[in-house]
């Protein structure tokens, strides 16, 4: 069976909230996934799983939270090759660049080796109920890519 990590940041619980629906997702597929905020994890973790989600909501004009800048710094230190990658995370588009930290992390983690299986998902502020539902297909295409 696949072994399948969530790592996530959220300050006002936005991303959060996908992070829990992707998860349900994932469970529903018949995996029970490793989920943890960001600050309580370092990258050399991810080695060791099969699959990978990172979510982080873009702060700013377009960078990643603060939480995320050390994670992001270590990601240099480790090798992803062979394991499955996907992003998502909640945007502002009254921002210039609309959930540009998802994009960031796709890039590094795919420079690391990840292949990237899902597009980014990017989520206006707070998910509605159909973008819950949205994240839940998210979780299962996920655990369906690592087949």
């Amino acid at each position: 069976m696949s072994k399948i990590i969530v790592v996530f940041a959220s300050m006002s619980g936005n991303t959060e909230e996908m992070a829990d629906a992707i998860t349900a997702g994932i469970r529903q597929s018949g995996v029970e996934p490793v989920v943890k905020e960001v600050m309580d994890t370092n990258a050399s973790e991810l080695e060791v799983y099969d699959g990978i989600l990172l979510g982080a909501y873009t702060w700013g004009d377009g960078e990643l939270p603060d939480e995320f800048l050390d994670f992001y710094d270590e990601m240099d230190e480790i090798s992803l090759e062979g394991r499955k990658i996907a992003v998502f995370g909640s945007a502002d588009s009254s921002y210039p660049v609309f959930g540009a930290a998802v994009d960031i992390l796709i890039e590094k983690l795919v420079e690391r080796g990840g292949e990237k299986v899902l597009d980014g998902l990017k989520i206006e502020l707070s998910p509605s109920a159909d973008e819950k539902q949205e994240c839940i297909q998210y979780g299962k295409r996920f655990v369906e890519s690592l087949v």
